[in-house]
This record gives structure tokens, sequence and C-alpha cells, in this order.
């Protein structure tokens, strides 16, 4: 048993403390300063201990930390954990800022400490299986990535109002918050981004001004990419497609599927098709971590990964404020 500490009790350390426990190989601390969601999480989950304050919780002995608080804080409070030996597994994104994250860096390695970025999509079984096929050549090499998704964010995060989401500095608005998985997915795929133009707006979403509803055109060396995200639209939905030599994969998260096709005016063929709670990704990520943890497995998204798309964000809001082109 792995004794993980959570920090952070929002909606997305609720769901880590639930899924931790979910492996039955973790026993899971909880640290967040306001009263009523710690004694509530305490209510409902059986945690190993509580902490109001993080300074209390860095006193204790734990193998492993969750960092979900707002993304400016993620940074800070790493140093502090990796500065005790706690291996880590940071939300998205990495940070609103690349501040701080050389020092960070140079302590992982000096301690040899294992470390990963929650970019929950690299546990997708489609994903991942879209990702072997690439690897291996079936499809030759790609030579276009094509994404387009959307969901009804209200109607997943009723709360936005009140958290994170509202500012850019703690790591709010779609491109930050949503398109940040897709982009991470996508370099993990066909490459890292070097070059982008973003347009964004904020165009539905009630009480807050940052972007709803981006669009997003990227090169990834020599692989044209472009995504188009919005989160005010009923439907559920999430294609990400690469176009290849010798044929087309595509990934659709609303079925989670994926699909090749090889042949011209004929359809697609669904490769494999997965059933998924709305859990198991997590549940998934936290069997990766905790095998990080044992040393069995690599970082299933590395810090430098993670920094790479954390520049992907800054030049995409930078780019909408200045109407140009960013070089990364």
């Amino acid at each position: 048993m792995k004794r993980i500490l959570v920090v952070g009790g929002g909606s997305i350390g609720e769901r880590h403390a639930r899924c931790f426990l979910n492996t039955g190989q973790a026993e899971v601390s909880l640290c967040e300063t306001r009263q009523d969601v710690r004694e509530r999480l305490a209510e409902n989950y059986k945690l190993s201990n509580v902490f109001s304050a993080f300074d209390a919780a860095l006193e204790a002995e734990f193998d492993g930390a969750v960092i979900c608080t707002p993304a400016h804080l993620h940074i800070l409070m790493a140093t502090q954990l990796a500065k005790r030996g706690v291996g880590l597994l940071i939300e998205k994104p990495l940070s609103t800022s690349p501040h701080g994250v050389d020092q960070l860096a140079e302590l992982i390695e000096s301690q040899n400490l294992p470390v990963s970025i929650a970019y929950v999509m690299r546990q997708h079984p489609a994903l991942h299986a879209i990702k072997v096929a690439i690897d291996s050549g079936r499809f030759g090499r790609p030579v276009q990535m094509v994404y387009s998704g959307g969901q009804h964010f209200p109607f997943y995060r009723p709360a936005y109002r009140e958290t994170y989401y509202t500012r850019h500095e703690t790591g709010g608005g779609a491109i930050q918050d949503a398109l940040t998985h897709m982009v991470n997915a996508a370099e993990w795929l066909v490459g890292p981004v070097t070059r982008l133009v973003a347009d964004a707006e904020h165009c539905v979403l009630e009480g807050v001004d940052v972007e709803d509803t981006v669009h997003l055109i990227t090169r990834h060396r020599s692989v044209p990419g472009s995504f188009s995200l919005n989160q005010h639209q009923p439907a559920n939905e999430s294609t990400l497609t690469i176009l290849c030599e010798r044929g087309s994969v595509r990934y659709e998260g609303h079925h989670a599927s994926w699909s090749s096709c090889v042949e011209p005016d004929s359809d697609w063929q669904i490769e494999e098709q997965f059933s998924l709670e709305r859990d198991d990704l997590l549940v998934l990520q936290a069997r990766a971590f905790l095998s990080q943890l044992d040393g069995h497995s690599e970082a299933a998204c590395s810090l430098a990964e993670g920094l790479q798309t954390l520049r992907v964000n800054l030049a995409a809001l930078e780019s909408v404020d200045t109407e140009s082109w960013k070089h990364l």
C-alpha cells in the first residue's frame, strides 16, 4: 500500500482521492483548507488523515502526492514536496508560467523522483492503440492532424463560476482547462507543436469573461494540425483524426473507439470500441502512477512533455492577444 497525499479537495481532487482508493493499492490522505470540504470528503471516503494546512501535511510521510490546486500553485507546492523526497502526480496544466520549472526539474533529477503530469487522455485505450499503430508504421508517416470537440461545460462543472476557471492567472479558460488535454494528446501522437496561431472568444458561458470557444492552427514540425473546441454545445463529442501516407485513423471520445480508413471512397472501419465508466481513466492513471512509484514504469507524461504543452498554452493565449503566429 502506497501512502498518497491529495492536495486540494475540489472536484478533481475528490476524483483523485476516490480513484486512488479504488485501486486497492493506496492509503489516501487529504490536504484542504476549506473546513466544509474537508468534513464532507472525510465523511464520504475512508481517508487515512486530513490536513487543514499544507505545512502540516509536509511534516507527514508520503510516497506520492497528487497536486490538485489551481495551476498557479502547482510548481511551488511540487517543489516543497520534492524537497522531502515525495513522488509527484501534478494536475494539468503544469502551471500558468514556466517560472520555477527548471529548478523543479533539477531537484527531481538530483533525487531521482518519479514525476508525472496528469494528462489523463494518455490513459485512454483508444488513443493508446492509435499511438501503437502510428509508431508501428502501419499507416505510414503522419501528414496531417485535425481535432474537433465540444461539450456543455456547465452541465459537467456547474460550479465553474466559483473555481479557478474564471481567470487565466489561475489556469482558467478553454485553452488551459479543456483544449490542453487534446493538444497534449496530439503532441504525444504526432510530435510537439513548433508554431501556432490562435483565435478565441467568450461566446456563451454565463458569469465569466474567459474564452469558451477556440480555434488553433498548429505545426508539429512537418505535420500541420488544427483544433476546434467549444464549451457550450449540447452534445458531448471529441474527434481526433490523423491522416497518414497510407490511410487515416480516428479517435472518437464520445464512442470510446478508434477507427481506420485505408481505401478510397470507403467507410471508416471500427478497430476497437471500449466500455468506459466516468472514473475509469483516472483509476488507470492512479495505477500507472503507483507503478511508477514502484519503479515498474515510466511517466505517462513526463515533466518535459508537460512543460512543452504549457508553452503551447501560453503561446496560444499570446497569439489571441497579438493576432499573430508564435514560434515555440
